[in-house]
């Protein structure tokens, strides 16, 4: 967009993306100029039907930034309000301006706060900066989603992709699904949480930790920013280990703070690290598996695996959703919505399980009604161990819904 005649421009900044192939998101060009307001240059997809609803939020957004003069051109693909937003405040901030001051979209009301030991069978992987993979997420069903600003996003776009999610955080209904965050490894990741904290997420994904230390980081600054916003929801932390340090000191980690809910490891990373391939079926990764399971249950922590990178080999995520539940992890990522499904059913027990964890509550409950030490099933005695085992896969059948709902069973340990 040519500049006006007589009129100087300041700084520039531009954010987001457009074309052919994009959706859900929008190129934002800012220019601060000297004078003679604001003047918004719009191409739109939905121009027909919003174009004047989007050039009032424009002038909203750069007030509220403090913008008073600027050509700013807007070329968008179907972009929703708290994209917009995003977009215009990622542009004006990389022209030097707005420091300090946000353009926050109209909140939705949140869900309940997460328990600490919610089910978390399923959690699916959302690049952060890629909007239009946000508004549906929580349709598919999956336990979390979660809104990766590591790995998925380019170095040079975090930025604009922490407003982003910020903003989706703020106004995207995710329906059941708990609301999960992968920040950068620190210290960019101190960054993250100072836009991330104030929207309170549920759970903080933590990548690459190697030492307790690590997360004594992020619980401070989680707990400078919650008693400075007045944010009062509990948000966990989820550790990521990926490294051969970082499995070694997995207790540790485990245990270094009452924020942690659960713990989880990344295969890609630690193989790298090992020097070896990651295989299908995961031999090379065993005993990483296995320490992560012992720490995690040795803390009290939810031990959650990796996930199965071959979005196709749906035999394959099946059999490796089985093997890691019965090696003692409650649930495990996605990179699809595909993959959802599948994961619940290999995490949930089956039936003749099921049938007879409820027959040993059942004698279990009859027995403690009756003041017996002793619970038998027929003419089997049942060890107290093979009683808690059951009670805790009864427990977990309620949760996802198995079967009906109701007062859980005393400890029988």
């Amino acid at each position: 967009m040519p500049a006006v005649a007589g009129i100087s421009t300041l700084r520039r900044g531009e954010a987001g993306r457009a074309g052919d192939d994009i959706r859900s998101d929008l190129h934002v060009s800012f220019e601060e100029r000297a004078s003679g307001g604001i003047e918004i240059g719009l191409r739109s997809r939905v121009e027909l039907y919003y174009g004047e609803v989007i050039r009032r939020q424009v002038c909203d957004v750069l007030c509220t930034l403090g913008v008073e003069h600027a050509l700013i051109g807007i070329m968008d693909e179907g972009a929703l309000p708290f994209v917009i937003a995003a977009r215009i405040e990622a542009g004006v901030r990389r022209a030097g301006l707005a420091q300090g001051k946000s353009a926050l979209p109209e909140a939705v009301t949140l869900a309940a706060p997460s328990l600490r030991d919610r089910l978390r069978r399923s959690r699916l992987y959302l690049p952060g900066n890629e909007p239009k993979y946000f508004i549906n997420a929580g349709l598919h069903g999956p336990d979390a989603v979660i809104l990766d600003l590591e790995d998925s996003v380019h170095y040079a776009e975090k930025d604009a992709a922490r407003l982003l999610v910020r903003n989706a955080l703020r106004a995207v209904d995710f329906g059941t699904a708990e609301r999960m965050v992968r920040i950068n490894q620190l210290p960019l990741g101190l960054a993250d949480l100072e836009e991330i904290v104030p929207q309170s997420p549920d759970v903080i994904l933590i990548p690459k930790v190697e030492a307790a230390a690590q997360i004594s980081d992020v619980v401070g600054a989680v707990d400078s920013i919650t008693q400075r916003v007045g944010v009062t929801r509990p948000i966990w932390l989820m550790p990521i280990l990926e490294s051969a340090l970082g499995i070694e000191n997995a207790f540790a980690i485990a245990t270094a703070s009452g924020r942690i809910a659960a713990i989880t490891l990344g295969l890609e990373d630690y193989t790298a690290d090992l020097g070896v391939a990651k295989t299908a079926g995961g031999s090379e990764s065993l005993y990483a598996r296995q320490r992560v399971v012992n720490a995690a249950h040795a803390a009290h922590v939810q031990a959650i695996d990796s996930v199965y990178g071959d979005v196709v080999d749906t035999d394959g995520l099946l059999h490796w959703g089985e093997a890691s539940c019965a090696m003692g992890f409650e649930g495990m990522g996605c990179i699809h919505p595909v993959q959802i499904e599948i994961i619940h059913r290999a995490f949930a027990p089956a039936p003749n399980e099921l049938e007879k964890a409820q027959a040993i509550v059942a004698a279990f409950e009859e027995a403690q009604a009756r003041g017996l030490a002793v619970v038998s099933l027929g003419s089997k005695m049942i060890d107290a161990p093979v009683v808690q085992r059951a009670v805790k896969l009864v427990a977990r059948a309620r949760k996802m819904g198995i079967i009906a709902d109701q007062a859980s069973a005393g400890d029988p340990s």
